[in-house]
Parts: C-alpha cells; structure tokens; sequence
C-alpha cells in the first residue's frame, strides 16, 4: 500500500497528477495483467510511443510504477510494473495516522551472511578493490566479506540472519524482503537464465527466473575501476512479499506460502536464503548488490507490516 499524507505535499502532488490521466489510468489498469514494455502500452493503447514514454515517465516519478531495462533484439527495451495494489491518503495533520498500523525495517550489508555455499565463478568486491581471490571458496569465510558491495557464485546460497524486534503478540500482516539482484555468467551475459529462491525460515516461499547477468552499461552506483572491466555491471531489483494469503513478487502471486507458514514469533531473528536449488532448471547463478553497487542505493531490506 501506498500511504500518502497532507504533510507531503509535493508527493501527494504527483500521485494525484499522475491520476488525473485518463491514459495513465488505462496504463495501470494494463499493467494489472502483467508487465508491459513501451512499445506494447503504446500497441494497445493504439497511441504513438513517444506518447506512450511520457505518460510512464510521469508514473515513475509518482513511484506508482517501477520501469527497468531488459535486453531486446535491437539494443533495450524498458518494461513497467506497477508497484502498490492500494493508495491510502491522510489528509488531516493528526499525529496519531500510522499508529494503528506499524512497521519494522531493517537493511542488511550483503557481506554480513552468517551461511553460504558457493562455487566458482564467484568472488566479493567493495568500492576500493576486489577483495578476495576470485574463484577460492575458502576466502568467503574471511573477515573482508563485512565490506563487500557486490558478491557473486555459479551455484549456492547465501543466508542471513535477521533480528526480529517487534512485540511477541503482535499481529503480523506481512513480510518483504526486497534486493537488487542477477544471474552470474563468465564476464557477463543478457541471456543466461537463473532460477533464484528465496527461502524464510526454511519455507521456500518463491522461486524467481533472472533472465541475465547484465553488463552492457555501468551501474549507476559502481567505482571507476569496476566501469572498466568486463564483470557484472547491474542487476533488477526485485521484492517477494508474504501475506496472509500467499506470497507475490512484484505485487504479483508467486506461491500459496503465506504467514502462518513462517512462524515468525517463535524465535528471535529471522533466517532468510537466497540461492539456486540443486535441482533448478536453470542453474545460472546469483550477484546480489548492496547500497554502494548497481543501480539501487540499498542492501537486503527487510520490512514487517503488524498491528
């Protein structure tokens, strides 16, 4: 949900301009059966695609969709999801809005795994250097792993440990854990799908098909030095949330796993793994990014919605 508040206006200005379109509204509404690129919004929607590139211009700066940029035939194609399933507004100043409805957010620095297995080609790097010998599994246990901003494996996982400090009886109404994310190719390949699973608790709660590792730009975020070389450049930033109906990624349905499945209160901390399965189809690997690599300025971001 979306939660917008008189207090911010400005915000509250280009989500309602963002609205007041009727073309914009028929582009939400597509986007509600699934993702779009450009060309197909404007195929649609029988307008001309420059048309078409203004209106979801307009959207993302309201944040009510989020566009990247996949490989095509001929060069990039950008491709939009939509982003909140519901909008709430507050109009009044009353301090007291978000109090039946709390949350609990936490990020976490993609060095800080507390389990991992993986496989050549794999390797960490940070804002300064690579920091470990590439391809020497052993060198993932090193205490260097706290600074790395970029990790990469073949084949594996990596798991973390979250604390959970929110009250025992609290009820908790979901879950997401959200992170930018690829497959992990030899340099780098737009075409190499991987079958990424997120597991919590141990639940599988969604597998997710990265359809590449991508390289063909720098990442917004990335060092000089790493600009230069031939490696995985970015990745998607990708979001499964868990409901008390199922889990979605995207805002859309991925799995039947729900809340209860987890069992959140019974411990402590949360364990959460994101890996590739031995038995997955498409056994293509995993990069994970945190905040100072890539396009997106965040690590693994843990958010628990509860009343």
């Amino acid at each position: 949900m979306l939660e917008l508040s008189i207090k911010e206006a400005d915000k509250l200005r280009k989500v309602a301009h963002a609205l007041s379109s009727d073309v914009r509204l028929k582009i939400i509404n597509l986007l509600n059966v699934g993702n779009m690129n450009i060309h197909q919004l404007a195929d649609t929607l029988e307008i001309p695609v420059s048309t078409a590139a203004s209106h979801v211009k307009v959207l993302e700066q309201s944040a009510l969709i989020q566009t990247e940029l996949r490989p095509a035939r001929r060069g990039a194609m950008k491709v939009c999801t939509r982003n909140f399933d519901d909008i709430h507004i507050q109009l009044n100043n009353k301090d007291s809005f978000f109090n039946e409805s709390k949350s609990y957010e936490l990020e976490m620095p993609i060095g800080q795994y507390t389990d991992f297995q993986v496989a050549p080609t794999c390797g960490m790097a940070n804002q300064d250097k690579i920091l470990i010998p590439e391809d020497e599994p052993v060198h993932f246990y090193s205490p260097e792993r706290s600074k790395a901003q970029l990790i990469w494996t073949r084949k594996g996982y990596f798991e973390y440990k979250f604390p959970i400090v929110i009250p025992y009886k609290a009820d908790v109404n979901a879950l997401q854990i959200s992170m930018e994310i690829c497959s992990e190719a030899p340099n780098y390949d737009h075409n190499w799908p991987s079958d990424i699973t997120v597991w919590l608790n141990e639940v599988d709660i969604g597998t997710w098909t990265s359809p590449g590792d991508y390289g063909d730009r720098p990442g917004k975020l990335n060092p000089s030095y790493w600009i230069e070389t031939t490696g995985t450049q970015y990745g998607t930033l990708k979001t499964w949330k868990v409901t008390k109906k199922h889990t979605m990624i995207d805002d859309f349905q991925l799995s039947n796993c729900n809340i209860n499945d987890l069992k959140l209160l019974e411990n402590e901390f949360l364990s959460m793994k994101v890996g590739i399965k031995e038995d997955a189809v498409h056994k293509g690997g995993i990069n994970l990014f945190g905040k100072e690599f890539g396009d997106y300025s965040q690590d693994i971001k843990l958010k628990i919605d509860f009343t």
